[in-house]
C-alpha cells in the first residue's frame, strides 16, 4: 500500500508516518531526510543535490524524483511507502504517479490531516523541549509536574525552536494553501482522497487513519 500524508507543518504528519511504519513496516519516504541521506552517503544524485544546494539554490523536482525512484527501487516490492512532504505541487504530483508506474505500484489514499490555524498557532508556539534530555512539554498542554523541572531528567532548562513563533506559524499555513492543497483535486477525481480531524487526540488520528487504509 502506497500512501501520501497531506497536511501543514505541525499538523502531526511525521508523528502519525512513524506509526504507520511501526504498524504495518511500511517505509515513510521524506524528502528532507532522504536529501540529507544521500548527500551524506555521496550518491550520484546526493552529489547533485549538494552542488544545487550549496549554491544557495533549491533542489529541483528532477532531483527529488531521482531519489524518491532511488529509494522505491531499494525497498522490498511488497513494502509499502508514505510519502511525506511529496508531492507539494502539481507537477511533482505528475511525477510520482510516472514514477510509481514504472514500478508497478499504485497510490492507494491521500490522507489530508485538516488543522484549525488559530488552533495549530497555539499548539505550536507553546511547544518547548528539556534542553537535557529532549522530552516535549507545552505551555498549555504539558506543563512539568513541577515548574521548571524535567518529569523525566530533572534538568532544569528548557529551550524552543526559533521557528515555533506565530508569524512562521502563518506563513507556512499560507504556502500550504497556496501550493499544496490545489494538488487535492487531481486525487479526489480519482476517489482517493480522505479526511482526518489532525487536531484530535492523537490516538484518534491515529484510528482514523486505520480505518481509512482498512476501508472502514
Amino acid at each position: 500500500m502506497n500512501i501520501i500524508l497531506l497536511g501543514p507543518p505541525g499538523a502531526g504528519k511525521g508523528t502519525q508516518a512513524q506509526r504507520l511504519v511501526e504498524r504495518h513496516g511500511m517505509k515513510q519516504l521524506s524528502t528532507g531526510d532522504m536529501l540529507r541521506a544521500a548527500v551524506k552517503a555521496g550518491t550520484s544524485v546526493g552529489l547533485k543535490a549538494k552542488a544545487v544546494m550549496e549554491a544557495g539554490e533549491l533542489v529541483s523536482d528532477e532531483i527529488v524524483s531521482a531519489l524518491i525512484g532511488d529509494e522505491l527501487d531499494a525497498m522490498a516490492s511488497g513494502q509499502g511507502a508514505i510519502f511525506d512532504g511529496y508531492p507539494r505541487t502539481a507537477p511533482q504530483a505528475q511525477s510520482l504517479e510516472a514514477i510509481l508506474e514504472t514500478r508497478g505500484r499504485t497510490l492507494d489514499h491521500v490522507v489530508e490531516l485538516e488543522v484549525n490555524e488559530d488552533a495549530l498557532v497555539e499548539r505550536i508556539t507553546g511547544r518547548y523541549t528539556c534542553a537535557s534530555c529532549g522530552k516535549g512539554y507545552h505551555d498549555t498542554f504539558e506543563k512539568p509536574v513541577v515548574e521548571g523541572t524535567c518529569d523525566k531528567c530533572g534538568g532544569q532548562e528548557f529551550k524552543r525552536r526559533p521557528d515555533d513563533n506565530e508569524e512562521t506559524v502563518r506563513t507556512r499555513m499560507a504556502e500550504y494553501r497556496a501550493k499544496t492543497a490545489p494538488i487535492l483535486p487531481l486525487y479526489e477525481e480519482r476517489g482517493i482522497v480522505a479526511r482526518v480531524d489532525g487536531m484530535a487526540e492523537m490516538d484518534d488520528v491515529t484510528n482514523a487513519i486505520e480505518a481509512i487504509l482498512n476501508g472502514r
